[in-house]
């Protein structure tokens, strides 16, 4: 058994679409939501879907063990950022090395980097006049976005796109893609 934690930190629709994946599979489960804030909105799906959750400050985070305890403690093998903002802290990174996994929306290594979430990335995409766009998912290390693309697909944007009229694109793809990519790469 392949036992999943997500860290969110908004609204969770990625993290739901997660937690529903593999609700029923036979060898892969989401054990645990992990958020920074406690009015996230990935909490209230993750309690309907049975997920227990855990929040936690910037000082368990960055200047303890206490994040890394709870992983260990319910046997976590991978992690999986669905809108968790904060860079991860060294604790993480070498007790989990390759075994973090983020969802970015946009084709990185372009309108990746600090500040660049949500609608901004797809504000940045319409003003350089990009002609297609996409989801990127990837390793993570020490700095935003800089990790190993694993999987990146695209759509095409139009004359008449807006902002939200792309991010309703992206938010297709990485419902469609983000659990079948998690899978296949456990599964290979």
């Amino acid at each position: 058994m392949t036992n999943l934690a997500i860290f969110a930190s908004g609204a969770g629709t990625n993290a739901q679409r997660l937690m529903e994946y593999f609700a029923s599979h036979d060898s892969i489960k989401v054990r645990l939501l992990l958020t920074n804030k406690k009015d996230a909105g990935a909490i209230a799906r993750a309690e309907r879907m049975n997920v227990p959750v855990k929040v936690f400050g910037r000082n368990e985070f960055y200047g303890s063990n206490e994040v890394l305890d709870i992983l260990n403690r319910y046997e976590i093998d991978l992690l999986i950022l669905a809108g968790f903002l904060w860079l991860a802290p060294s604790n993480l990174l070498e007790n989990f090395r390759r075994r973090i996994i983020n969802i970015h929306p946009a084709l990185l290594p372009k309108f990746g980097g600090r500040g660049m979430y949500g609608m901004n990335v797809h504000r940045a995409v319409i003003n350089a006049g990009e002609k297609e766009s996409g989801i990127t998912i990837h390793h993570i290390n020490s700095e935003y976005d800089k990790g190993d693309i694993i999987f990146q697909t695209t759509c095409s944007l139009d004359e008449n796109d807006t902002p939200e009229s792309l991010a309703e694109k992206i938010h297709a793809l990485e419902y469609k893609y983000f659990p079948l990519i998690v899978e296949k790469l456990i599964m290979n």
